[in-house]
């Protein structure tokens, strides 16, 4: 191949296309040598063309090709010791992944090439391995980054405002039967008008996208003819993965998600990214050697005592090393590209606690957040943290520094527990419904850093977890002994799919109590795509592994009962500003009324002491919000006001009489919601001081006239 060299420079990292050629820079602290390797656009093992990069900058090696154009494949082989007892893993036997790569050409296939040791040998990882890994490794690819993004910008949707919607780009639309099958499961259907339309009439304002970083599927799923089918292991994290894209795989990709966004974008639709920076798919030291391993593995990971072995906060044999300052660097390279390039508006970071561990423990004032905090990019979009990992101190849930907003697992646990009736202190469920101030306002947050779910991918869906009490994970080939045991769910009384109405309808109702508790909760809520329509996995709480009809939303069984009902609630919710407050409630009387901003009775009436929170048994309380005590004032600058409610909760098993409050908090009363009913809409008119009946676990709400 004739190309002009010249030596190029450090930076930016990866391969970059500036109209005549491409600027090539890796970066290799402790490598004595680096080749470059091009590939023929259709043979995993024919190269084109070989190169020696003989410059290094500041430990990047980098070298430029006059005449290389976008869609060329690519890949490196890198030099130096193969020492494991000091940490050194290199074997230029085995072609390497750019981590900077913008595209990915393929998928990983299995070989034991791909190991830079000799498997079945003694102490095996100390060997070494000659075989050529080439042929079963995918390339990275040349992009150009040139795209009409029109007039797009960020949406800045405010986080008070927002209803999260967790989804899987394929999941979705693979079996949705208005989308082009020739585009199910893609980008491109995520982005199509059928999709749009049908999340814009849920109310959604904001995808958050399972990782669609390229992750790799692990050997021993594959052996079994399964897959990684949600992705948490990543192997590119500027690459969107390849099984995604119905446009092309050398570069298309790229285009395909970009158009996704755009199309999101213009609907009102943010999009936010599930990533996993804490590990990458490589495994421990008996993993393959596929990028950062063979590029650099002391400087990539996090190593033992003894440097043969790998620290692991994450559960899959690797912890990258974000003490070290090129991997920091590799991490807000990636944000800055999603955001700038890629148009994102926010990240969801996976195992978190992972990424704040200075040497052992997670600390709040780690190189990690100061380098987000002061970046004038990545600080300005959402942040939102899965707050924990599985290291001894990892859960750290209302511990991250203000900015950041956690998915927030207490609320989960406490909303679960409440409804199947368990002995719960009733202060903790006031909290969450608030907002969690317990955890959060200390620190100079808002009600916002709470995003509160009560499924996500992990665990049940709402409708398994009214169905079932135990896990059923048989498909997923370990015995059922993967996934978590202690559920918090009930089945209501028998275990699975029943022909008893009796049963079916409780467990409709509890969808309802869920779903209302969710979405009338202070803080961000975030609803698991299917749950809205009574989507199952047939009670398989870790479906991880199962790309098929398990994991995918099944749209020719839609529950479309409970999904206009979802809607409504939705739509409730947006449109009345006291249950998407910005500021913390005060227990302080409003000017003009007399009345405090939130007050909290017993069911007859009177407000509760401090005595009743310390009561474990109760199941039964009521809340009282002022429309006039919002205390905010709009984008114009108006003050925010809304009407007053008075919600009422009835977790106990049998019916409670509730009383209404006298009229100092309202003359008249509308009922707007009853979760008996599968409706909201305006229901029965009632007077301070009225006596009404609630059904056992049920939810009412009632609106001042």
């Amino acid at each position: 191949m004739e190309t002009k060299i010249y030596t190029g420079n450090p930076y930016p990292l990866g391969a970059t296309y500036d109209g005549k050629g491409v600027n090539f820079a890796l970066f290799s602290e402790y490598a004595e040598a680096v080749e470059l390797y091009l590939y023929d656009d259709n043979s995993e093992s024919t190269e084109i063309a070989k190169f020696k990069l003989t410059e290094k900058t500041h430990q990047v090696w980098h070298i430029y090709l006059l005449g290389i154009q976008p869609g060329q494949r690519y890949g490196y082989r890198v030099y130096g010791p193969y020492d494991p007892s000091q940490g050194h893993r290199f074997n230029p036997h085995k072609l390497l992944i750019d981590p900077y790569a913008k595209a990915i050409s393929g998928t990983v296939q299995w070989d034991n090439a791909l190991f830079a040791y000799q498997i079945g040998a003694e102490d095996a990882d100390l060997s070494l391995d000659t075989s050529d890994s080439a042929p079963f490794i995918p390339k990275a690819v040349v992009v150009d980054s040139d795209f009409d993004w029109e007039d797009d910008k960020p949406l800045r949707i405010p986080m008070h405002q927002s209803v999260i919607y967790e989804t899987h780009v394929k999941g979705f639309t693979a079996m949705h039967p208005d989308i082009p099958q020739e585009i199910r499961g893609t980008y491109a259907a995520m982005g199509h008008p059928v999709t749009i339309k049908y999340l814009k009439e849920l109310g959604i304002t904001a995808v958050e996208l399972l990782p669609v970083h390229h992750f790799l599927t692990d050997r021993h799923l594959k052996d079994k003819g399964l897959t990684n089918y949600w992705g948490y292991n990543s192997v590119g994290f500027f690459a969107p993965d390849v099984r995604y894209s119905s446009a092309g795989t050398h570069g298309e990709q790229v285009i395909e998600f970009k158009e996704m966004v755009k199309s999101l974008h213009k609907a009102g639709i943010e999009v936010i990214l599930d990533v996993v920076y804490n590990h990458t798919g490589e495994g421990n030291e008996m993993g393959p050697t596929l990028s950062f391993r063979g590029i650099d593995n002391v400087s990539y990971y996090r190593l033992a005592e003894d440097p043969r072995y790998y620290m692991d906060f994450t559960g899959t044999g690797n912890t990258l090393n974000t003490r070290q300052p090129n991997v920091l660097r590799l991490i807000m390279d990636s944000l800055r590209y999603w955001i700038q390039e890629m148009h994102v508006d926010g990240f969801r970071f996976d195992l978190a606690s992972a990424l704040a561990r200075e040497l052992h423990d997670v600390d709040k004032l780690s190189s990690f957040f100061d380098v987000i905090h002061q970046d004038p990019v990545i600080s300005q979009v959402k942040l939102i943290a899965e707050p924990w990992d599985i290291g001894a101190g990892g859960y750290q849930v209302g511990e991250f520094p203000a900015g950041w907003a956690e998915w927030n697992g207490k609320y989960r646990d406490c909303i679960r527990d409440y409804w199947i009736g368990a002995d719960n202190m009733i202060a903790e469920f006031a909290n969450r419904l608030t907002g969690s101030s317990d955890l959060y306002r200390g620190d100079n947050r808002t009600p916002s850093a709470s995003i509160n779910f009560i499924t996500a991918h992990d665990g049940f869906t709402l409708h398994d977890l009214v169905s079932y009490n135990d896990k059923h994970n048989e498909v997923n080939g370990e015995s059922n002994n993967d996934g978590e045991s202690h559920n918090r769910s009930w089945n209501c009384g028998a275990e699975g799919p029943t022909d008893d109405s009796s049963i079916n309808a409780l467990r409709e109702k509890q969808k309802r109590n869920l779903l209302v508790t969710l979405f009338l909760s202070q803080g961000v809520p975030m609803i698991v795509a299917g749950d809205e329509f009574g989507r199952t996995q047939q009670g398989n709480n870790n479906a991880y592994c199962q790309d098929n009809e398990i994991s995918w939303l099944d749209w020719a069984n839609v529950d479309n009962i409970l999904l206009d009902f979802t809607k409504q609630l939705i739509h409730f919710r947006l449109s009345h500003p006291v249950f998407c407050r910005r500021k913390w409630f005060q227990g302080l009387p409003i000017r003009g009324t007399g009345v405090e901003d939130i007050v909290w009775f017993l069911p007859d009436a009177s407000e509760m002491d401090d005595h009743h929170w310390q009561e474990d048994y109760a199941r039964s309380l009521a809340v009282f919000f002022n429309g006039q005590g919002i205390r905010a004032v709009d984008a114009q600058g108006e003050k925010v006001v809304d009407k007053n409610f008075y919600l009422l909760f009835n977790a106990y098993w049998e019916d409670v009489e509730y009383k209404l409050p006298e009229e100092r908090y309202a003359l008249n009363w509308c009922k707007v919601l009853d979760t008996n009913q599968h409706t909201i809409e305006n229901f029965e008119q009632y007077s301070a001081g009225d006596t009404v009946l609630v059904p056992s676990r049920s939810i009412l709400l009632f609106q001042s006239q």
